[in-house]
């Protein structure tokens, strides 16, 4: 009989899968880059196969947790560490490009006329889109917190609706920034400032992309009835990374749009 309380996992094929998807899908989108043949076919054969392995991975770890009890209070806390120093490395991500568009603007080289924003570069009002993406994502952070406390009073109903609602405004996020992406007059191509702004606004795109999935796969967990007021690490987990979008959010709306225009 088991004698502490964590959890010695059993054996899984996952793992290497991954990887092996995550090789593939690295190697064909390098070659698609270089119009090499197939290497797209790679690249998307391998992207389905990782989507794959998340989903039967993500299956087995809900497994061990609602259905097994494996995860104690000790391997709760440890996943928790986990995600702290994953955010922690994001954090330290976004840091370098943050510090390679506020190096460019304090410092323009000659390369772009030693101005800044770099002429011919038209950027977006502020206070337009930008503002009205900022509060919408003031609000989603809001009603996550809102999803939180119903949880912890037990009312399953208040969980669901606070959910609904903040996938819906990260829908209506993501949106608006694709639209602000159609109608932008530049391009990442056009200078430094085109290539700092798309990578920020994207990979932060992206964090808000696999957050909605989250909070999605949070939002049916609570409709099967596993969203426990004892018992919530995944939506935990789920909302701490939100909050993280929110705040990242915060700050490129300040540098980006606001101080770097």
């Amino acid at each position: 009989m088991q004698k502490h309380g964590f959890h010695l996992v059993d054996p899984s094929p996952w793992p290497i899968f991954a990887s092996l998807g995550l090789w593939g899908f690295t190697t064909g989108l390098v070659g698609w880059f270089h119009e090499y043949n197939y290497a797209g076919f790679l690249a998307f054969l391998s992207l389905v196969s990782l989507v794959y392995v998340a989903i039967v991975w993500w299956r087995d770890v809900l497994r061990e947790s609602v259905f097994q009890g494996h995860h104690t209070k000790s391997v709760q806390k440890g996943i928790m560490y986990g995600m702290i120093l994953f955010i922690v490395s994001e954090i330290m991500l976004f840091l370098g490009f943050f510090w390679a568009f506020g190096h460019s603007s304090l410092a323009p080289t000659i390369d772009i006329a030693g101005v800044w924003p770099p002429r011919g570069i038209e950027v977006l009002d502020p206070f337009g889109i930008p503002f009205l993406n900022t509060l919408i994502l003031l609000t989603s952070g809001a009603s996550v917190t809102w999803a939180h406390y119903a949880i912890l009073i037990g009312n399953n109903k208040q969980t669901q609706y606070a959910l609904i609602l903040t996938v819906l405004l990260a829908a209506i996020f993501t949106g608006f920034q694709g639209f602000e992406y159609v109608t932008a007059g530049f391009t990442i191509s056009d200078s430094v400032y085109g290539s700092c702004f798309y990578m920020l606004t994207g990979l932060h795109g992206a964090h808000v992309i696999v957050g909605t999935i989250f909070l999605m796969v949070c939002l049916l967990r609570s409709q099967l009835g596993q969203m426990r007021p004892d018992h919530h690490l995944g939506f935990e987990l789920a909302a701490m990374y939100w909050h993280f979008v929110d705040v990242v959010w915060l700050i490129l709306f300040v540098v980006i749009y606001y101080w770097g225009s």
